[in-house]
């Protein structure tokens, strides 16, 4: 009858209450349930063993809140109840009521072990109580003896259901074998060398050269920008880290989402990081960051859909790395936490229009699809209108050296005008106006900013040495000798100024 008991039990707790099999013992007298959304009872232990003394009994409940802290530290929780059920044909010999009494807590306070006890003279009334605290009657026929055949096939009933829900939360694992996850490791990998042997991945121009985020550059209409910076990676490291998590989230999340839900998730996450990172952050940037945030974000939205699946599976650890990962990008300086941010919350956005496999939402992946073109409309929309400020001054530096490095004088003098007229610019930027001015033979605006460098920045000795040259050209050679003395002054050891300070003084020579 005991036995009968134990089975009906477990099958009632497996099939109606959705608890799962944590342990079976090699005699299938003890066993071991979960199911930690039931915060009243999250793991519950069924023992059938024939009871004698209750000092044993009071030894097995500290065992069984022993085993329930080991389980809690497992899934990470943190207040943990035990039900611990004994189904006996007796109860104790002796005074063992006591026992039950209190529930016993483990000494750092966090487990709590309820128990209670099934045996013939009290099963109906147990059983009955038991199916109150649950909220649904345990059903079973009432006998005094139950045959062999009757309790094999509540057991089996009990570990097919156990074995087919596995199953079938196993499955939804494994709906696609990893396949774009390593074909993105390859061209990140593969990038990564080709940029190392045009010049090196840390090198600004070779960067904005292969495609990174630049958003002067974007302003100008190279689009393709939003895309290319998620196969670009700045240093070993960066690539290192990035192809790390990529291996393990995209994998996980190829895995449950299928290859192509994968493929447009990572495209869509890693663009809505660039376009985060375009309108919130001015820097030069690059890396697969925004799209792996995106699998975070497939993850999350994973978790909505599927909370007890989540939570049981991957819940709590994904938001542990989640978490650290957002706390490095807010706290560690040069993180692009916008394009962070921007892909965890394109990823969602993704996995909400193509919901999971094989399951259909069309209202729901209608509305996500419908947001989000918004968003990104209303995004561009402001990134391109000129009201949000996504060109520092440390950008127009950048670009007007890639101008001048390939000659185009007029592009790079554009490029600093316009920024100097709406700011107030550095001693650098000024000098390289000037420069661009010289190239192009405005002497006067050379001169004049050249004069606003020395006033910002006295120490600046290119800027002598250029009004130098300018006053020179102009055969003004008294004030050509002032600077290029100045210039020879602050960097005597620069030759060029000397030279051309005794070619100032040869002239002043002859003019006399």
């Amino acid at each position: 009858m005991e036995e009968y008991l134990f089975w009906k039990v477990a099958e009632f707790l497996i099939e109606k209450k959705e608890y799962r099999i944590l342990q079976l013992s090699r005699d299938q007298g003890e066993l071991w349930l979960e199911k930690t959304e039931n915060k009243n009872a999250q793991v519950i232990r069924l023992l059938h063993y024939n009871l004698d003394w209750s000092n044993w009994l009071q030894r097995d409940i500290e065992r069984t809140g022993e085993n329930g802290e080991r389980i809690r530290k497992k899934l990470a929780k943190g207040d943990f109840r035990v039900l611990n059920i004994y189904f006996s044909a007796y109860p104790p010999v002796d005074d063992y009521e006591f026992r039950f009494a209190e529930p016993l807590q483990t000494d750092n306070g966090k487990v709590i072990v309820d128990s209670l006890l099934v045996y013939r003279s009290n099963a109906v009334e147990a059983i009955r109580d038991l199916g109150t605290k649950f909220g649904e009657p345990i059903e079973m026929e009432s006998a005094d003896d139950y045959s062999y055949e009757e309790i094999e096939l509540v057991k089996k009933n009990a570990m097919d259901t156990a074995a087919e829900r596995a199953k079938a939360e196993q499955s939804v694992f494994q709906y696609g074998k990893p396949f774009f996850t390593y074909i993105f490791i390859a061209i990140q990998v593969l990038v990564f060398l080709v940029l190392e042997a045009a010049g090196g991945s840390t090198e600004t121009s070779t960067l904005i050269k292969f495609g990174a985020k630049f958003n002067p550059l974007i302003l100008e209409g190279e689009w393709w920008r939003f895309f290319t910076p998620i196969f670009i990676h700045i240093g070993l490291l960066h690539l290192f880290m990035n192809t790390l998590a990529l291996f393990y989230l995209g994998t996980m999340v190829e895995r449950l989402y299928g290859n192509f839900r994968f493929l447009f998730i990572y495209i869509v996450a890693g663009f809505s990081g660039v376009l985060a990172s375009f309108i919130l952050s001015p820097n030069l940037s690059a890396g697969a960051s925004g799209a792996i945030f995106g699998c975070f974000g497939a993850l999350l939205y994973f978790g909505v859909t599927n909370p007890r699946l989540f939570w049981r599976t991957l819940g709590l650890n994904i938001l542990i790395v989640l978490g650290i990962n957002l706390a490095f990008g807010f706290t560690i300086p040069g993180i692009d936490n916008a394009g962070h941010i921007g892909g965890l919350i394109g990823g969602f956005a993704a996995a909400g229009i193509l919901h999971l496999p094989k399951k259909k939402k069309p209202l729901l992946q209608l509305t996500f699809l419908a947001v989000s073109a918004a968003v990104i409309f209303l995004s561009l929309q402001y990134g391109f209108s000129g009201k949000a400020e996504l060109v520092d001054e440390r950008s127009v530096l950048v670009l007007a050296q890639q101008h001048i490095k390939a000659e185009e004088f007029n592009q790079a003098y554009d490029v600093l005008a316009g920024y100097s007229e709406g700011a107030d610019p550095s001693a650098e930027t000024l000098f390289l106006l000037s420069y661009t001015e010289i190239k192009l033979g405005r002497l006067g605006d050379a001169k004049k900013h050249l004069h606003s460098v020395i006033e910002k920045e006295p120490g600046f000795h290119e800027a002598y040495y250029n009004l130098a040259l300018i006053y020179f050209e102009e055969k003004n050679f008294s004030e050509a000798i002032v600077y290029a003395e100045k210039a020879v002054e602050l960097e005597p050891g620069q030759d060029s100024y000397q030279k051309t300070l005794e070619q100032i003084r040869y002239y002043l020579e002859e003019a006399a």
